[in-house]
């Protein structure tokens, strides 16, 4: 249906024209009484939208999927995936829509797609809803790692639909707009090997060095320098989790895009103590995805993706598997390389030597590390107080740890590196989506009151800054919160 609101926004559907085989035309369910609930003004700019048409009724109709521009061809994106550890040959959007895709003010192609927009092909048995909590979820964590400078989706709105989503109870459903770079997933590829259509899997492989990875396109292997090209995109992007303590709590393969953006906070959460066993989902009961599996398991979804491309590697098998397993075994080096290069940062060191070996960065963190484990030390705080340690003041940080000897020594060797406070500060953040105060927001917000929700998503926009009077939003969680927390997928 055409809209008034907009007659020069253009969506494009290249993605069903290149890869029919992969999109599923369909169209979004009504929403009775759709409410606007957020708006990112900011990112509908750097779309080219306009936020104040975005409010109208065509504008909320766009971000439902309800009212589409004519020409736009909405479709259910199918792929495979492992999930926890076990294959689906067919998963694919069972409640979302890509709407098509835009070209952002740099002139980059980004998709719109809706998350909670009814039940699709792939639906598979699900009721295709999303409620306002876990949809209010993703946005302000989506936009919380954007401002921490961490590749992500973005989130453009939320709009409450007026249809009731059955769960544990009866909650308010709601739509959310996301923005990616694509929705090109390991999954992806993994649908696309099981068709057994070599064809298909090359024009998928093509599509996604145009758009993501284009120097692969000069490459001697194109394909081999695609999959080179994930590989440390992904080592880079986990490696900026582990570092601020974020826990994504469901990394199947149809969860890792080939962008290296992250893409669905479903059951994430950040560290409040930190421990390398942490797991906050409900659904993730041996701990497949704790928050120091991360980057075995993103070595281990970047395995399927090599088996995955290994037609396009090379004729013979087994000169592919050989290709495929010595590409796949840069990932350890590039993640180590990306972790002790971000350590020595946030530990205010200068930089080193470029690679995974840093002997001074692993010693110390390595012993740092175990301090704050065996004292039940909050993870974003510790870090912060040892940006005050740098300046002299060792208070904050002595009064975090039970192990005052062993820390004293510590802080006496890493003071003698002459750490730089002031460039600590600018790595380490004051405020993240602390788990009780994102809770306590989606609690309210799910009872009709935004403004916690609208107040926290403010002051996490700025993560780095301390403002006076927001120290609630930079205290850990209360030790009863932190000990029985638990995080949902939603769905």
């Amino acid at each position: 249906m055409s809209l008034a609101s907009f007659p020069t926004v253009v969506l494009d559907d290249r993605f069903a024209r290149e890869l029919p085989e992969l999109a599923v035309p369909w169209e979004a369910a009504a929403a009775p009484e759709p409410q606007l609930l957020v708006l990112n003004a900011e990112l509908a700019a750097d779309l080219g939208l306009d936020a104040a048409a975005l409010r109208s009724p065509d504008g909320v109709g766009l971000l439902t999927g309800t009212l589409v521009p004519d020409g736009a061809r909405p479709v259910a994106q199918a792929y495979a995936g492992h999930q926890f550890g076990g294959f689906s040959p067919r998963l694919g959007d069972g409640r979302a829509l890509l709407l098509g895709e835009l070209v952002d003010q740099a002139g980059r192609p980004r998709d719109l797609h809706l998350k909670g927009s009814g039940r699709t092909p792939f639906a598979r048995g699900g009721d295709g809803l999303a409620a306002v909590g876990p949809m209010l979820r993703e946005y302000l964590l989506s936009e919380a790692m954007h401002a921490l400078g961490i590749p992500t989706t973005r989130s453009l709105a939320v709009v409450a639909t007026g249809r009731p989503v059955q769960r544990e109870t009866v909650l308010p459903g709601a739509v959310l707009a996301r923005v990616a770079a694509s929705h090109l997933r390991v999954g992806s590829f993994q649908y696309a090997r099981a068709t057994g259509d070599v064809d298909l899997l090359r024009r998928l492989a093509d599509h996604a060095i145009e758009r993501h990875h284009p120097a692969a396109a000069q490459a001697e292997q194109p394909y081999l320098a695609l999959f080179e090209a994930v590989v440390a995109a992904q080592a880079a992007l986990v490696a900026q989790w582990m570092l601020v303590g974020f826990v994504h709590g469901v990394m199947n393969t149809d969860n890792m895009t080939i962008s290296g953006e992250t893409i669905d906070y479903g059951p994430c959460a950040f560290l409040d103590a930190y421990d390398p066993a942490t797991v906050y989902s409900s659904i993730d009961e041996g701990g497949r995805y704790a928050y120091g599996n991360q980057p075995g398991i993103a070595q281990w979804n970047l395995a399927r993706l090599a088996e995955a491309l290994l037609p396009l590697l090379a004729e013979d098998q087994d000169a592919a598997i050989g290709v495929a397993t010595e590409a796949l075994g840069r990932f350890a080096p590039a993640y180590a390389a990306a972790w002790t290069g971000g350590m020595r940062a946030k530990l205010g060191l200068p930089a080193a030597p470029a690679g995974p070996a840093d002997p001074e960065v692993l010693d110390l963190a390595e012993e740092l590390l175990g301090s704050l484990q065996s004292g039940h030390v909050d993870w974003t705080t510790a870090f912060r107080a040892l940006g005050d340690a740098a300046r002299g003041d060792a208070e904050p940080v002595r009064g975090l740890v039970l192990d005052l000897p062993a820390l004293d020594a510590w802080l006496g060797r890493w003071r003698a590196l002459e750490p730089d406070g002031a460039a600590m500060d600018r790595v380490n953040p004051v405020y993240v989506p602390r788990n009780h105060l994102v809770e306590e927001a989606l609690d309210a917000a799910t009872a009709g009151d935004l403004a916690p929700f609208e107040r926290l998503h403010e002051v996490l926009a700025a993560p780095y800054h301390p403002r006076p009077g927001l120290e609630r939003y930079a205290a850990p969680a209360p030790e009863d919160f932190a000990r029985a927390y638990r995080t949902f997928c939603g769905t």
